[in-house]
């Protein structure tokens, strides 16, 4: 076979080679875990919520950001006492400023080790003629600005330990497949991040962006997104509902159902144990794609030309009945 196909058996060699290395590169854990804080943001449920109970478990100093107090008080009463919580709203500066302080005082001269961006919220969601400019500013509100202002106010605690940032993306922040804030936002912190990671090269500070597929969250809740969508549609003038027709919002809501269903992944930690590495390998990985969808159909589709992706959307979502 070797002498029959010498190119494709080089290529097959060099590309087991290559598996082999990144194995045995992420494999190299960074040292005292235990004396290393993880902040993480929007843990009243979802990733946030698993990835600080999973950090718990493995003796790793978390402090979690909950929007709700139900929120924090339900986390505490799954992990151990090492885990510190605090209410976190990423889009006000005044609480930022407030939890910055608390965290400076529970990890002292160590600096924070680990900054986890996850809050994010996906509604509205939609035809983009059905929204208003305050749909697209309430997400990116806390998808991206959020993201930012929280950055840049712990920054000097992860400079003093040459930590790392973590910033949850999406698929959706490599392919627009719905109208709304929720993709703008996504691409947002992929470059946010991008500019970050080199910005900060020189002082040591490591930036990883999670992407993940679907999985079973409050961000992709069909029933949450149903009820949205209704609400949309209810305000829309009278000529805009005609030129889709009057089945179109029980299609919509059904097509995504459908998607969500088949799609969706209900095993969060296989983005967790993403955020995980991240965190805590010597050499982490730049992008992470969590998700077999992500993996096997998204990315790819990322790469392949514009035409392919709209393709897919016209596939996945019904027509107007006007067209």
């Amino acid at each position: 076979v070797i002498q029959s196909h010498p190119l494709l058996s080089l290529a097959a060699l060099l590309t087991i080679v290559f598996l082999i290395c990144r194995f045995i590169r992420d494999s190299f854990k960074v040292d005292s875990l235990a004396q290393r804080h993880v902040l993480i943001t929007g843990c009243d449920s979802g990733f946030g919520n698993f990835l600080a109970q999973q950090l718990d478990s493995k003796g790793i100093p978390v402090i979690a950001g909950c929007f709700s107090e139900k929120g924090a008080a339900d986390l505490s009463a799954l992990t151990s006492s090492k885990l510190k919580t605090l209410q976190l709203n990423v889009t006000d500066s005044a609480s930022i400023k407030r939890a910055v302080e608390f965290v400076r005082a529970e990890v002292g001269q160590r600096g924070l080790w680990g900054l986890v961006n996850n809050a994010g919220i996906s509604i509205p969601i939609g035809p983009i003629d059905w929204l208003k400019p305050e749909d697209f500013t309430k997400i990116l509100d806390v998808n991206l600005l959020g993201v930012i202002d929280v950055t840049l106010h712990f920054l000097p605690l992860l400079k003093r330990v040459q930590g790392r940032v973590v910033n949850v993306a999406s698929i959706f922040g490599r392919l627009s497949l719905a109208g709304g804030g929720y993709c703008p936002s996504k691409y947002g912190v992929e470059a946010f991040s991008d500019s970050l990671r080199r910005d900060m090269q020189p002082f040591g500070i490591k930036v990883s962006i999670i992407e993940p597929g679907f999985f079973k969250t409050a961000v992709t809740s069909s029933k949450m997104i149903e009820g949205d969508l209704k609400r949309l549609w209810d305000r829309l003038p009278q000529d805009v509902k005609d030129s889709y027709g009057t089945t179109y919002l029980q299609e919509y809501t059904e097509a995504q159902k459908l998607s969500l269903g088949i799609l969706c992944s209900s095993d969060l930690s296989k983005v967790t144990n993403c955020m995980e590495h991240a965190l805590t390998a010597c050499y982490p990985r730049t992008r992470y794609g969590a998700g077999w969808d992500a993996k096997l159909l998204w990315i790819p589709l990322s790469y392949m030309p514009s035409f392919m992706a709209d393709f897919v959307v016209k596939v996945l979502l019904p027509f107007p009945k006007s067209l």
